[in-house]
Protein backbone atom coordinates (compact mmCIF):
# COMPACT_ATOMS: atom_id res chain seq x y z
CA UNK A 1 0.00 0.00 0.00
CA UNK A 2 1.54 3.37 -1.01
CA UNK A 3 2.43 5.81 1.78
CA UNK A 4 0.00 8.62 2.56
CA UNK A 5 0.79 12.29 1.94
CA UNK A 6 0.95 12.84 5.71
CA UNK A 7 3.48 10.02 6.11
CA UNK A 8 5.67 11.37 3.31
CA UNK A 9 5.43 14.90 4.75
CA UNK A 10 6.57 13.80 8.21
CA UNK A 11 9.36 11.60 6.88
CA UNK A 12 10.81 14.23 4.56
CA UNK A 13 10.62 17.16 6.95
CA UNK A 14 12.01 15.16 9.88
CA UNK A 15 14.88 13.78 7.80
CA UNK A 16 15.72 17.24 6.46
CA UNK A 17 16.82 18.40 9.94
CA UNK A 18 19.60 15.81 10.19
CA UNK A 19 20.28 14.86 6.55
CA UNK A 20 19.08 17.65 4.22
CA UNK A 21 20.64 16.21 1.07
CA UNK A 22 19.14 12.78 1.71
CA UNK A 23 15.74 14.39 2.28
CA UNK A 24 16.18 16.38 -0.93
CA UNK A 25 16.97 13.23 -2.87
CA UNK A 26 13.81 11.52 -1.66
CA UNK A 27 11.74 14.67 -2.20
CA UNK A 28 12.87 14.74 -5.83
CA UNK A 29 12.01 11.07 -6.15
CA UNK A 30 8.45 11.74 -4.98
CA UNK A 31 8.33 14.82 -7.24
CA UNK A 32 8.86 12.59 -10.31
CA UNK A 33 7.52 9.23 -9.16
CA UNK A 34 3.87 8.38 -8.50
CA UNK A 35 3.32 6.69 -5.14
CA UNK A 36 1.33 3.95 -6.85
CA UNK A 37 0.13 2.89 -10.29
CA UNK A 38 -3.38 3.99 -11.14
CA UNK A 39 -5.70 1.10 -12.02
CA UNK A 40 -8.02 0.99 -15.00
CA UNK A 41 -11.32 2.29 -13.64
CA UNK A 42 -14.53 0.35 -14.29
CA UNK A 43 -15.86 3.08 -16.59
CA UNK A 44 -12.66 2.89 -18.67
CA UNK A 45 -12.41 -0.89 -18.90
CA UNK A 46 -14.39 -1.47 -22.12
CA UNK A 47 -12.40 1.10 -24.09
CA UNK A 48 -9.11 -0.01 -22.54
CA UNK A 49 -9.69 -3.65 -23.47
CA UNK A 50 -10.72 -2.75 -27.03
CA UNK A 51 -7.32 -1.23 -27.81
CA UNK A 52 -4.65 -2.82 -29.94
CA UNK A 53 -1.67 -2.88 -27.59
CA UNK A 54 1.94 -2.63 -28.67
CA UNK A 55 5.09 -2.47 -26.59
CA UNK A 56 7.92 -0.29 -27.85
CA UNK A 57 11.29 0.47 -26.29
CA UNK A 58 12.20 4.09 -25.57
CA UNK A 59 15.39 4.97 -23.70
CA UNK A 60 15.82 1.31 -22.77
CA UNK A 61 12.38 0.91 -21.19
CA UNK A 62 9.30 -0.86 -22.53
CA UNK A 63 6.32 1.40 -23.06
CA UNK A 64 2.69 0.33 -23.48
CA UNK A 65 1.13 1.98 -26.54
CA UNK A 66 -2.59 1.75 -27.28
CA UNK A 67 -4.38 2.28 -30.60
CA UNK A 68 -8.06 2.22 -31.52
CA UNK A 69 -9.91 2.15 -34.83
CA UNK A 70 -8.85 0.70 -38.16
CA UNK A 71 -5.62 2.69 -38.31
CA UNK A 72 -6.60 4.43 -41.55
CA UNK A 73 -7.69 7.75 -40.07
CA UNK A 74 -5.51 10.67 -39.01
CA UNK A 75 -3.87 9.92 -35.65
CA UNK A 76 -4.78 11.81 -32.49
CA UNK A 77 -2.34 11.44 -29.60
CA UNK A 78 -3.72 11.19 -26.05
CA UNK A 79 -1.42 12.20 -23.16
CA UNK A 80 -2.42 11.40 -19.57
CA UNK A 81 -1.54 13.32 -16.43
CA UNK A 82 0.86 12.50 -13.60
CA UNK A 83 -0.07 9.43 -11.52
CA UNK A 84 -2.70 8.46 -14.09
CA UNK A 85 -2.64 6.23 -17.17
CA UNK A 86 -3.74 6.22 -20.80
CA UNK A 87 -7.19 4.87 -19.95
CA UNK A 88 -7.99 8.10 -18.08
CA UNK A 89 -8.70 9.61 -21.52
CA UNK A 90 -11.00 6.76 -22.55
CA UNK A 91 -13.95 9.14 -22.76
CA UNK A 92 -12.55 10.68 -25.94
CA UNK A 93 -11.86 7.45 -27.79
CA UNK A 94 -15.32 6.39 -29.08
CA UNK A 95 -16.06 9.84 -30.50
CA UNK A 96 -12.67 10.07 -32.19
CA UNK A 97 -13.16 6.68 -33.82
CA UNK A 98 -16.69 7.63 -34.93
CA UNK A 99 -15.26 10.73 -36.59
CA UNK A 100 -12.74 8.65 -38.49
CA UNK A 101 -9.63 9.36 -36.43
CA UNK A 102 -7.11 6.90 -35.00
CA UNK A 103 -6.60 7.55 -31.27
CA UNK A 104 -3.11 6.63 -30.01
CA UNK A 105 -2.13 6.73 -26.33
CA UNK A 106 0.70 5.59 -24.10
CA UNK A 107 1.43 4.93 -20.45
CA UNK A 108 4.34 7.15 -19.42
CA UNK A 109 7.37 5.65 -17.67
CA UNK A 110 6.41 4.50 -14.18
CA UNK A 111 2.71 4.61 -15.05
CA UNK A 112 0.14 2.03 -16.11
CA UNK A 113 1.75 -0.94 -17.83
CA UNK A 114 5.00 0.76 -18.84
CA UNK A 115 8.38 0.07 -17.29
CA UNK A 116 10.32 2.52 -15.16
CA UNK A 117 9.70 4.20 -11.83
CA UNK A 118 9.38 7.87 -12.65
CA UNK A 119 8.76 10.28 -15.49
CA UNK A 120 9.78 13.83 -16.35
CA UNK A 121 9.04 16.34 -19.08
CA UNK A 122 12.14 15.14 -20.93
CA UNK A 123 10.79 11.58 -20.82
CA UNK A 124 7.56 12.78 -22.41
CA UNK A 125 9.65 14.49 -25.10
CA UNK A 126 11.35 11.21 -25.91
CA UNK A 127 8.07 9.28 -25.86
CA UNK A 128 6.16 11.71 -28.06
CA UNK A 129 9.08 11.94 -30.49
CA UNK A 130 9.12 8.14 -30.81
CA UNK A 131 5.36 7.99 -31.38
CA UNK A 132 5.53 10.88 -33.84
CA UNK A 133 8.11 8.98 -35.87
CA UNK A 134 5.88 5.90 -35.91
CA UNK A 135 2.37 7.39 -36.14
CA UNK A 136 2.73 11.11 -36.92
CA UNK A 137 2.12 13.73 -37.96
CA UNK A 138 -0.87 14.06 -35.66
CA UNK A 139 -4.17 15.68 -36.40
CA UNK A 140 -4.26 16.72 -32.76
CA UNK A 141 -2.97 16.04 -29.27
CA UNK A 142 -5.34 15.84 -26.31
CA UNK A 143 -3.46 16.19 -23.03
CA UNK A 144 -4.62 16.30 -19.43
CA UNK A 145 -2.81 18.03 -16.57
CA UNK A 146 0.97 17.51 -16.89
CA UNK A 147 0.24 15.67 -20.14
CA UNK A 148 -1.26 18.88 -21.50
CA UNK A 149 1.82 20.86 -20.52
CA UNK A 150 4.01 18.24 -22.20
CA UNK A 151 1.83 18.38 -25.32
CA UNK A 152 2.74 22.04 -25.81
CA UNK A 153 6.39 21.25 -25.17
CA UNK A 154 6.31 18.40 -27.69
CA UNK A 155 4.98 20.65 -30.45
CA UNK A 156 7.51 23.35 -29.59
CA UNK A 157 10.24 20.69 -29.88
CA UNK A 158 9.14 19.54 -33.35
CA UNK A 159 6.24 17.10 -33.01
CA UNK A 160 3.74 17.97 -35.75
CA UNK A 161 0.15 18.47 -34.64
CA UNK A 162 -2.47 20.80 -36.08
CA UNK A 163 -4.35 21.22 -32.83
CA UNK A 164 -3.91 20.79 -29.09
CA UNK A 165 -6.64 20.27 -26.53
CA UNK A 166 -5.21 20.87 -23.07
CA UNK A 167 -7.35 20.06 -20.06
CA UNK A 168 -6.34 21.28 -16.61
CA UNK A 169 -2.79 21.94 -17.82
CA UNK A 170 -0.03 23.94 -16.15
CA UNK A 171 1.48 26.88 -17.99
CA UNK A 172 4.45 27.51 -15.70
CA UNK A 173 6.78 24.59 -15.00
CA UNK A 174 7.59 26.27 -11.69
CA UNK A 175 3.95 25.74 -10.69
CA UNK A 176 4.51 21.98 -10.50
CA UNK A 177 7.30 22.56 -7.98
CA UNK A 178 5.33 25.11 -5.96
CA UNK A 179 2.25 22.88 -5.86
CA UNK A 180 4.27 19.83 -4.80
CA UNK A 181 5.97 21.76 -2.00
CA UNK A 182 2.65 23.17 -0.79
CA UNK A 183 0.87 19.80 -0.87
CA UNK A 184 3.60 18.22 1.24
CA UNK A 185 4.15 21.25 3.46
CA UNK A 186 7.91 21.11 2.92
CA UNK A 187 10.19 23.17 5.17
CA UNK A 188 11.90 26.13 3.53
CA UNK A 189 15.32 24.51 3.65
CA UNK A 190 14.00 21.34 2.04
CA UNK A 191 12.24 23.36 -0.66
CA UNK A 192 15.55 24.98 -1.55
CA UNK A 193 17.30 21.61 -1.64
CA UNK A 194 14.60 20.19 -3.93
CA UNK A 195 14.90 23.25 -6.18
CA UNK A 196 18.67 22.78 -6.42
CA UNK A 197 18.40 19.05 -7.03
CA UNK A 198 15.78 19.52 -9.75
CA UNK A 199 18.00 21.96 -11.64
CA UNK A 200 20.95 19.61 -11.19
CA UNK A 201 18.97 16.65 -12.57
CA UNK A 202 18.08 18.44 -15.80
CA UNK A 203 21.63 19.58 -16.64
CA UNK A 204 22.88 20.41 -19.25
CA UNK A 205 19.44 21.99 -19.72
CA UNK A 206 19.51 25.46 -18.17
CA UNK A 207 16.85 27.94 -17.05
CA UNK A 208 14.39 25.05 -16.83
CA UNK A 209 11.68 26.91 -14.91
CA UNK A 210 11.27 29.30 -17.84
CA UNK A 211 12.20 27.08 -20.78
CA UNK A 212 9.90 24.20 -19.81
CA UNK A 213 6.91 26.54 -19.46
CA UNK A 214 4.24 26.91 -22.15
CA UNK A 215 4.95 30.65 -22.24
CA UNK A 216 8.53 30.06 -23.46
CA UNK A 217 8.91 30.70 -27.20
CA UNK A 218 5.14 30.43 -27.83
CA UNK A 219 5.66 31.32 -31.48
CA UNK A 220 7.08 27.81 -31.94
CA UNK A 221 3.80 26.29 -30.74
CA UNK A 222 2.10 26.60 -34.10
CA UNK A 223 -0.90 24.39 -33.30
CA UNK A 224 -4.25 25.95 -32.53
CA UNK A 225 -5.30 25.26 -28.96
CA UNK A 226 -8.46 24.61 -26.99
CA UNK A 227 -7.63 25.42 -23.36
CA UNK A 228 -10.08 23.67 -21.02
CA UNK A 229 -9.97 24.31 -17.28
CA UNK A 230 -12.38 24.06 -14.37
CA UNK A 231 -12.66 26.97 -11.96
CA UNK A 232 -12.76 24.60 -8.97
CA UNK A 233 -9.66 22.63 -9.96
CA UNK A 234 -7.70 22.09 -6.73
CA UNK A 235 -4.69 20.39 -8.32
CA UNK A 236 -3.85 22.92 -11.03
CA UNK A 237 -5.01 26.48 -10.39
CA UNK A 238 -7.52 27.95 -12.84
CA UNK A 239 -5.14 30.89 -13.39
CA UNK A 240 -2.81 28.58 -15.37
CA UNK A 241 -5.35 28.48 -18.21
CA UNK A 242 -5.32 32.26 -18.48
CA UNK A 243 -1.54 32.22 -18.72
CA UNK A 244 -1.66 29.69 -21.57
CA UNK A 245 -4.23 31.73 -23.47
CA UNK A 246 -2.20 34.90 -22.94
CA UNK A 247 0.93 33.18 -24.27
CA UNK A 248 -0.72 31.71 -27.37
CA UNK A 249 -2.99 34.63 -28.15
CA UNK A 250 -5.33 34.27 -31.13
CA UNK A 251 -4.27 30.66 -31.69
CA UNK A 252 -6.10 29.65 -28.51
CA UNK A 253 -9.67 29.53 -27.22
CA UNK A 254 -10.55 29.02 -23.55
CA UNK A 255 -13.31 26.72 -22.33
CA UNK A 256 -14.25 27.21 -18.68
CA UNK A 257 -16.22 24.70 -16.62
CA UNK A 258 -17.55 24.90 -13.08
CA UNK A 259 -17.71 22.24 -10.38
CA UNK A 260 -15.92 19.43 -12.24
CA UNK A 261 -12.54 19.73 -10.57
CA UNK A 262 -9.36 18.27 -12.01
CA UNK A 263 -10.49 14.78 -13.04
CA UNK A 264 -14.24 14.71 -13.62
CA UNK A 265 -13.72 17.28 -16.37
CA UNK A 266 -12.33 14.42 -18.49
CA UNK A 267 -15.68 12.66 -18.62
CA UNK A 268 -18.00 15.65 -18.86
CA UNK A 269 -20.12 15.20 -22.03
CA UNK A 270 -19.91 18.87 -22.97
CA UNK A 271 -16.13 18.96 -22.60
CA UNK A 272 -15.74 15.77 -24.62
CA UNK A 273 -18.05 17.03 -27.38
CA UNK A 274 -16.39 20.45 -27.63
CA UNK A 275 -12.98 18.80 -27.73
CA UNK A 276 -14.01 16.38 -30.49
CA UNK A 277 -15.57 19.18 -32.54
CA UNK A 278 -12.37 21.20 -32.17
CA UNK A 279 -10.20 18.27 -33.25
CA UNK A 280 -12.45 17.70 -36.25
CA UNK A 281 -12.06 21.30 -37.38
CA UNK A 282 -14.18 23.56 -35.20
CA UNK A 283 -13.21 27.21 -34.97
CA UNK A 284 -10.46 27.95 -32.45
Amino acid sequence: MPPSVATIRRALNTTSYVAPRLAGRYAFRFFCEPTGRAPVRPAEKEVHEAAAVERIVVDGKEVAVYRWGDGKGEPVLLMHGFAMRASALAGFVPGLVERGFTPVAYDAFGHGDSEGRNTTLLDHRALTAALHEKHGPFRAIIGHSFGGTCAYDAVREGVKAERIVSIGALCDFRTSYDTFCAQLGLREGLKKELHRRTEEFFRPETDIWRRFSVSHRPELITARALVVHDRTDREVAFAEAGKIVAALGERSRPVTTEGLGHRRVLTDPSVVEQSLDFVAGGVA
